[in-house]
């Protein structure tokens, strides 16, 4: 299967930006209405938004928000990762959050006496498990990497923290430790507390993270022992993999482990919004940004459902709409509609979907320079929030239950206490022309008159946008950080009549909150 390019090979969109001048464009023009229009020369999209209050409905969990990816384990013992952390839990459902290398030599978790006889120190899992409890999440354990004593080939990953992508030179050692580190944790925790965690075994072994030969085989020896080393201590642990990058393997997984009788309880992978279609699919398709994870989801749905396995949990592990750094991708209000037109394509497809990362707390290239380099987080360097954060923020307030439109740009939802909740967007690739769209809401079966809005767009709730209008500082002042986490902020919502339309500029998201009898604005 063909390799994505490495990090460190990458010398345009994976190197840092070092922060080269940026024109400063046109202070921000105070909104009217709150809502986000874009003056242009060519009319608005014009679309029907028809909503029959009685039409039938489906469960509609918030599988996008409850987990979420992070660097690797050394860094959530930092206090801007817990910062962050905080931050992310006031504005989503967060419940794990799952890193790299909690096995790797700077947790010092695994040595050997001068006789090779096995030394275990879980003090810093402990001290990364004890963070991740106290505030309120649970982990989401991603067995790696390999200690260097326990590696059958030393050569590094090429990550700035050069973790070991190697086999175990000693599978029996290799079982010890697993066995050992999940007593441990059922000493510290409780069995009842560990059955509610995942643990995950690797990290996207048919990549370059796993140079074991061949990929899929040694991957596959490796789970066996680190599933079977688990379920010792408890069969009710839920372990899984394959963890796969391109969603890769899952159906030869499922396969395997059925055939000799392994253990599994859910089945990972991993996708990005501009992996290609050769890679996912064997083929060329034409396939945008847009829509590849929900393809390959329904690729992997539809394996699972085709095994002989068809309930397992599917989970996506890590996901983005791109593993390169794009500023004009992750950092800028693209996200917006990105994420919510992802949720909608993915609904029904996935048990759960971890956003690879919350925060830019975040060593895989080296020490962050600048806050906006194209990095992965929903919280940019130095406790910056981004646009992709108000959009999680904004889609959290979706309901619990989907009311199926013919749209693809809005969802339509429902809460328990029966009031209507409403997302619209207006997607637009990064340097895509793509003309403003206005929204009319057609209301049926329902006394609703009202409608309370708040947006993200490119001008409003970005601090990329913010950034650049300062000319792109590589290293912020302390007054300028405190501008941008200002500038951070989306307008507040505002009430508006149903007969009112709503005009998106590209990349915007919106979300209504339908309200009956008179307004509640002063």
């Amino acid at each position: 299967m063909q390799q994505r390019p490495l990090l460190g090979a990458l010398t345009n969109v994976r190197s840092f930006y070092s922060g080269c001048a940026l024109a400063v464009i046109c202070a921000l023009i105070p909104l009217l209405h709150a809502r986000a229009v874009q003056q242009e020369s060519q009319p608005a999209q014009e679309e029907a938004v028809i909503i029959d209050a009685t039409a039938p409905v489906h469960p509609f969990p918030h599988f996008w928000e409850q987990v979420f990816g992070s660097g690797r384990a050394n860094l959530s013992m930092r206090a801007s990762w817990r910062d962050d952390l905080r931050t992310i839990e006031k504005v989503t459902d967060i419940r794990y959050v799952r890193f790299h290398a909690i096995l790797d030599d700077e947790n010092g978790v695994y040595d050997q006496d001068p006789q090779g006889r096995s030394v275990y120190n879980f003090s810093y899992v402990d001290q990364i498990y004890d963070g991740l409890l106290a505030n309120g999440v649970k982990p989401f354990v991603e067995l790696s990497f390999m200690p260097r004593k326990l590696a059958a080939n030393l050569t590094p990953h090429p990550f700035w923290y050069r973790p070991l992508p190697s086999p175990p030179n000693d599978p029996v050692k290799w079982s010890a430790l697993i066995e050992a580190l999940t007593n441990h944790l059922v000493n510290r925790y409780g069995c009842d507390e560990i059955r509610r965690w995942y643990f995950e075994v690797w990290n996207e072994p048919n990549i370059d993270f796993w140079n074991g030969e061949p990929k899929q085989q040694t991957y596959f020896a490796l789970y066996d022992e680190t599933a079977e080393a688990i379920k010792k201590v408890d069969p009710a642990f839920r372990v899984g993999g394959p963890a796969t990058a391109q969603a890769a393997w899952v159906d030869a997984f499922i396969a395997h482990c059925i055939q000799n009788h392994i253990p599994f309880d859910f089945v990972s992978t991993h996708v990005y919004g501009n992996d290609t279609t050769m890679d996912v699919f064997g083929q060329k398709l034409d396939i945008a940004r847009r829509d590849m994870v929900a393809r390959s989801a329904k690729k992997v749905y539809d394996q699972v459902k085709a095994s002989s396995a068809p309930a397992t949990p599917i989970i996506w592990s890590e996901y983005n709409a791109t593993y390169m750094n794009q500023p004009e991708v992750t950092d800028s209000a693209f996200m917006g509609p990105w994420l919510a037109n992802n949720i909608r394509e993915c609904d029904g497809l996935t048990t759960l979907m971890s956003y690879w990362t919350f925060s830019d707390v975040f060593e895989e290239q080296g020490i962050v320079r600048t806050p906006f380099y194209g990095g992965y987080g929903l919280i940019a360097e130095r406790g910056i929030p981004k646009a992709a954060f108000n959009a999680f923020a904004l889609l959290h307030r979706l309901g619990t239950q989907r009311i199926q439109i013919d749209s693809e740009n809005a969802l339509v939802t429902r809460n328990d206490d029966g009031h209507i909740v409403i997302a619209l967007w207006n997607y637009a690739e990064p340097g895509q022309h793509v003309s403003s769209r206005t929204f009319h809401l057609e209301l049926k079966n329902t006394a609703m008159k009202r409608y309370r809005m708040q947006f993200v767009d490119p001008d409003h709730g970005s601090s990329f946008a913010a950034w650049k209008e300062m000319g792109g500082p590589v290293t912020p002042t302390t007054s300028e950080i405190k501008k941008l986490i200002d500038r951070s902020m989306m307008p507040p919502p505002k009430e508006y009549a149903i007969s009112e339309p709503i005009t998106l500029a590209p990349q915007s998201l919106a979300v209504l909150e339908l309200r009956d009898g008179k307004s509640n604005e002063k």
